[in-house]
């Protein structure tokens, strides 16, 4: 199990991303959070297998929902620490 971190640039908030990141994490198995942030980005944090956090970054990069758009997606990759029991969305 590995985990992922990122931050969501561009136009993110205001458009679902967060309720879209939930539902598309939750189908994948993921744990973990999204929440908005001060500066108008999106944070992330999620858990679960290589591949479905690979589909997850994907889906990411695509623009996420159809309302977004996503200018720069940093992340950082680690190790899992089995800390969260599902997927939420977090203030």
């Amino acid at each position: 199990m590995n985990q992922l971190a990122m931050q969501v640039i561009g136009q993110v908030q205001g458009v679902a991303f967060r309720a879209h990141t939930q539902r598309v994490a939750q189908g994948l198995g993921l744990t973990g959070w999204v929440r908005n942030e001060p500066d108008g980005s999106v944070q992330l944090v999620a858990e679960g297998s290589q591949a479905a956090l690979e589909t997850l970054v994907a889906w990411v990069e695509r623009g996420g929902p159809p309302r977004a758009v996503v200018a720069h997606s940093p992340r950082q990759w680690g190790h899992a620490t089995g800390a969260f029991a599902d997927f939420v969305i977090t203030q």
